[in-house]
């Protein structure tokens, strides 16, 4: 690429980072603002400080937020430029001529949110030099998805699986934000696929992402059912899904479900060795916590089935407690039924359990960041630490530890009991790939590899359809660029006002709450199919961006939901530093490229676009990037070796929930800063542990100690772990319990709700937050008797009234 030609030059403009002030030049090229220090004028004079000058260069694209603050000349004040990047870098510039301020904050505008097309970005006209390594790396041919596929044991020339290649996508008219290559059960024809996609949320139907090398379990994807209030039914659905748990063990042979006379109570054997917590094959050692424990003992509940017309015992999976995983809150996929969508009516998925994940939507999920940034906020203006009140206001490690938990909860069912797992959200492009690609990071050492993990995000991000552009606002927007006039208080427009766009989705929830509110006792007649078809469509036609939307950002789309999934790779890697081929260093350069528009990798929102975009011809790949520098991303910890008879080098990885941590360097603070009081109250906890356990005592002598004492009394904020009652999981539910004649034992819940009596508690929930709405049991079909849990502690950051749960989790139908 020809050097930056420079539209504008600013001399002696005054930069401050950290409170402290450097004086340099600013310059200005079509895609970046370069701040060269110290000045000509100083260098020009002093040959000494030529020889040190230095060069800052900031993406236009990686800003944030930018703000003005103009002084007339008379004032004496300088005028400025605030300006906060995506990368947590915040930089006020210091202009002694006011023109020159308001020239600079029109020309970044003009060059961000006023491109209005996607193609003026950097990456259309990026090269790296030509004798560079990068320049011979073409990272676009690193990811095959026919390839992965293979490596996974995939192919049309090797053994049947049960799975297989089909090309009903391959030109993304059958679900155009799926990739073209998909796998799908042998058994299951293209025709039964068509039948059902059309109970799936854009035609999203389950399909498979990854099957584990050792025991053949699966990990399948999809997005949420059209259920409605009518509990709707789609019997090609309901074939596929269980085509899905039973491809790769065969023990479901398409007509009936085997009989225990037949076959032995337990879990299949595995292809190689057995990852059972029992089996001598692996190392029992995998200190689970007591919430983990508490959530395995939950989803391996009893859930014994017998035939209706001979009476006896039925065994679906060789019971394998296979998982239909809803990554929502159970209360807002309740509440989606009110539009004809929700999740799916386990009677007719009899051969598995659906788990609720407590992970909220990207508008918590967006706030929860915007709190961060306000408790580092000043780091431009001043050197002093975060402030911490609002790190923890923010809930950010909270929901970190949260995902991680989910995707902890599906990999130990994957890995360690035999299991399969469905995952979705709302259109399973959010959620859904942070489940996913975690869970699978735990999984498979392969992916924990530099080229492995660029293969993880190429599948389970980029080719199944996460909406980069949408979720990073790639196009800025005009209300990130604002006018700081003391003068005129008040005439700035502020982020995240409403732009009239979300007029329709307001609409629509009026019209869900007429129908949670009329009477259930006339449920029958409340609507009609094609009333509730109508309002799914009004929903997708609100929140599905047109042609030309999608050359913009709104905002609210726009959420950290791939740099979520980041923070929590690294809290594995700080957590497991020998079983990572690649380094910290490495996850936030990838953010930083995420938002950088240098290469075409992370534009437009899915594979079918970056295709009709022509990427690969016209951009460059970010791989190219990263495998040329690879020793500056390799972690020099690494320790490739595989032994499920050692300890620190099984094969199977899990987070310490309890040692989950900020991800200082992102936010380009010191570790002390951003964690000083976790780890002392860490630290104090240790040796409290170690203080009882050389005095004898235990919690159950009831004899308290002075170090016990003073550890319930500190104000230090305790480690994020989740407790009991704060487990990730708030739901279980399986058939209907008249299919089960036996007595059923309740599991031990996590929590209940105490103004529902025995009401499963997620019911419960739903009830207690939407009590404005006129339900009852029956509105959900009856089904509520199987065992369920859930959060009644008000916690989760989503809601405050029960229309806004509606509201919110509609507004993003998305992951």
């Amino acid at each position: 690429m020809a050097a930056p030609q420079h539209k504008h030059f600013c001399s002696n403009v005054q930069a401050l980072r950290g409170g402290k002030p450097e004086l340099g030049d600013l310059a200005l090229t079509d895609y970046h603002l370069v701040f060269r220090f110290p000045p000509e004028s100083a260098a020009a004079s002093d040959p000494k400080a030529k020889k040190q000058t230095k060069q800052v260069w900031f993406a236009f694209h990686i800003i944030s937020h930018c703000t003005l603050r103009p002084a007339p000349p008379s004032s004496g004040i300088a005028s400025s430029i605030r300006l906060r990047f995506r990368d947590f870098t915040f930089v006020t510039f210091n202009f002694t001529d006011d023109k020159q301020a308001r020239d600079v904050f029109e020309f970044i505008r003009a060059r961000t949110c006023r491109l209005g097309s996607v193609d003026k970005l950097l990456a259309f006209n990026y090269s790296p030099p030509s004798n560079s390594l990068e320049s011979k790396i073409n990272g676009w041919d690193l990811y095959d998805a026919r390839v992965e596929f293979r490596r996974q044991g995939i192919s049309e020339k090797s053994a049947d699986l049960g799975w297989r290649i089909t090309n009903i996508n391959k030109d993304y008219a059958f679900s155009p934000t799926y990739p073209a290559v998909l796998a799908v059960p042998s058994k299951i024809s293209d025709n039964t696929l068509k039948y059902a996609a059309n109970f799936r949320s854009r035609a999203r139907i389950p399909t498979l992402t990854y099957i584990h090398p050792i025991n053949n379990c699966t990990i399948t994807r999809s997005s949420q059912p059209f259920v409605g209030l009518r509990m709707k039914r789609s019997i090609q659905d309901e074939k596929l899904v269980g085509a899905c748990f039973s491809a790769s063990t065969d023990f479901l042979d398409g007509t009936s479900p085997v009989n225990a006379n037949t076959q032995a109570d337990h879990s299949p054997s595995s292809s190689h060795v057995d990852l059972s917590a029992d089996s001598p094959d692996v190392n029992t050692d995998l200190s689970l916590s007591e919430t983990e424990r508490m959530e395995d003992e939950l989803i391996a509940a009893p859930n014994v089935m017998y035939d209706e017309k001979t009476g006896k015992r039925l065994i679906y999976g060789a019971q394998q407690h296979n998982l239909i995983v809803d990554a929502r809150p159970a209360i807002n996929s309740y509440a989606m039924q009110a539009i004809g969508m929700g999740s799916e009516n386990m009677d007719y998925y009899k051969y598995a359990k659906k788990v609720f994940l407590n992970i909220d939507n990207i508008h918590v999920m967006r706030d929860s960041l915007e709190k961060v940034v306000s408790a580092i906020k000043d780091a431009d203006i001043s050197p002093f630490p975060p402030t911490r009140d609002l790190l923890m206001k923010s809930k950010w490690l909270k929901h970190i530890a949260g995902i991680l938990d989910g995707s902890a909860i599906i990999a130990r069912q994957v890995g360690i009991q035999h299991s399969h797992a469905l995952i979705h959200c709302s259109d399973g492009w959010d959620r859904t790939s942070q489940l996913c690609a975690l869970s699978q990071l735990m999984l498979d050492p392969y992916y924990r590899t530099l080229e492995g993990f660029i293969v993880l995000v190429e599948k389970d991000w980029l080719s199944f359809g996460h909406m980069f552009q949408l979720r990073s606002g790639l196009m800025n927007h005009e209300s990130w660029f604002t006018v700081d006039n003391d003068a005129l208080a008040g005439s700035a427009v502020r982020p995240g006002e409403s732009d009239g766009r979300g007029d329709v989705v307001e609409n629509v929830m009026a019209s869900a709450k007429r129908f949670w509110s009329k009477n259930v006792a006339n449920d029958k007649e409340a609507t009609s199919d094609q009333e509730e078809g109508a309002a799914v469509d009004e929903v997708k036609q609100a929140t599905a961006p047109n042609a030309a939307e999608e050359q913009t950002t709104r905002l609210r789309d726009v959420s950290p939901v791939f740099h979520q999934f980041l923070d929590a790779t690294y809290q594995l890697l700080r957590q497991h530093p020998n079983r990572f081929e690649f380094n910290e260093r490495f996850l936030r350069r990838l953010l930083y490229h995420v938002y950088s528009c240098q290469y075409g990798t992370f534009l437009y929102n899915n594979e079918r676009q970056r295709h009709e975009a022509n990427l690969r011809e016209r951009t460059r790949s970010v791989w190219g990037y990263f495998l040329s520098r690879r020793p500056e991303f390799t972690n020099e910890q690494y320790d490739p070796t595989i032994d499920d008879h050692t300890k620190g080098r099984e094969r199977l990885i899990f987070p310490r929930l309890g040692e989950v941590r900020w991800w200082h360097q992102v936010f380009n603070r010191t570790d002390d800063e951003m964690n000083g009081e976790l780890n002392a109250s860490a630290a104090t906890a240790e040796r409290v542990a170690a203080y009882q356990a050389s005095t004898g005592f235990s919690e159950s002598s009831g004899a308290p100690s002075e170090a016990a004492s003073l550890v319930s009394t500190s104000p230090s904020p305790q480690p994020p772990a989740l407790t009991s009652s704060q487990s990730v999981l708030t739901g279980v539910e399986s058939a209907h319990v008249a299919l089960t004649p036996e007595a059923r034992v309740s599991p031990p819940s996590f929590n209940k709700s105490a103004s529902t009596g025995g009401m499963p508690a997620a019911l419960g929930a739903l009830q207690d937050k939407i009590s404005g709405f006129a339900i009852t049991k029956g509105v959900f079909g009856g089904h509520s008797n199987s065992p369920s849990t859930g959060r009644q502690d008000g916690d989760n950051g989503e809601v405050g009234a029960g229309v806004s749960v509606a509201e919110q989790e509609m507004k993003s139908i998305g992951g």
